[in-house]
């Protein structure tokens, strides 16, 4: 275990294991440092693996005022791990709200990324759902700091994209619902608020993405309803991005299909260190159906 202070001065929590090429893995909301245990397990057998609690999940510090968390600060953070670990470039796996953490990792330090991977990412990007998706932000914030985190956690847990984890495996769930319950309720108020509730749509970036070279895979559950679309914008706008959609499969991808998870981030991995996972091929024009001469 290792405490890294960030630019802004708060302390994260840093576990890391295994040797090679580094990966760092940045959790979702709903889970922290622990929730990446699977793929902490698989992938110390080749790779330095880090995994970090982000600002507001303890052990890490948890800044009370609401100011001190932002997607901007999200992908700082990572960039302050690294440094502190001594490391100038990492693949960057994300899921949720680390998804997201990992693509503007992607678009402010390009030259730090060795590859990214966004799962289950896409939560608020969607034009059509932004102002429902600021307003159930607020309602979620609000019932961790009126309920505390242990009660309501009962409720979140069973989300309309957890319930296929809780479904498939109920240990790995109820595991994953007793570690939510152990969170700061402040902490997850405050993440809510300042990076889930403010952060831009993933649409609005899109130029900026058009111009991002970094290799990037996006992995999305068909039952993930609100990932969906933002996955498909993002295969078509990153230039050397591929896009895994993971059948009746929901939210928490890493922990609900870790063995198919790890496959698919193992063969990515392989295929950038190979310099074989490359832009799309001009000639396949999506406004093509078929070829006529």
């Amino acid at each position: 275990m290792t405490i890294i202070t960030t630019g802004d001065n708060v302390r994260l929590h840093v576990e890391e294991a295994g040797s090679g090429l580094p990966v760092i893995f940045v959790h979702e909301f709903g889970g922290d440092h622990r929730s990446w245990e699977p793929q902490m397990r698989f992938f110390s057998r080749r790779y330095r693996c880090i995994t970090f609690g982000a600002r507001g999940y303890p052990p890490s510090d948890v800044p009370e005022d609401v100011a001190a968390y932002s997607q901007s600060r999200a992908a700082h953070d990572i960039a302050d791990v690294l440094s502190g670990l001594g490391i100038d470039k990492a693949h960057v796996v994300g899921l949720s709200m680390g998804g997201f953490a990992a693509l503007h990792f992607g678009l402010d330090f390009p030259d730090r990324a060795l590859s990214l991977v966004a799962a289950g990412t896409g939560y608020g990007a969607e034009i059509e759902h932004e102002a429902y998706f600021r307003g159930v932000s607020e309602a979620v914030a609000a019932n961790f700091l009126e309920q505390g985190s242990e009660l309501f956690s009962l409720t979140y847990a069973e989300g309309a994209s957890r319930v296929q984890f809780q479904s498939k495996d109920p240990r790995g769930w109820a595991e994953f619902q007793r570690q939510l319950g152990e969170h700061s309720a402040l902490g997850a108020a405050n993440t809510m608020r300042g990076v889930q509730a403010r952060r831009p749509s993933l649409y609005a970036l899109e130029d900026r993405f058009r111009a991002m070279q970094v290799p990037t895979l996006v992995i999305a559950g068909d039952e993930d309803d609100h990932c969906l679309q933002p996955g498909i914008f993002l295969k078509r706008v990153i230039p050397a991005c591929g896009l895994m959609v993971m059948p009746k499969t929901g939210h928490t991808l890493n922990l609900e299909e870790p063995a198919a998870f790890n496959a698919a981030l193992a063969e990515f991995f392989a295929m950038v260190e190979a310099g074989a996972w490359r832009p799309r091929d001009p000639r396949a024009n999506p406004a093509q159906i078929m070829r006529t001469r």
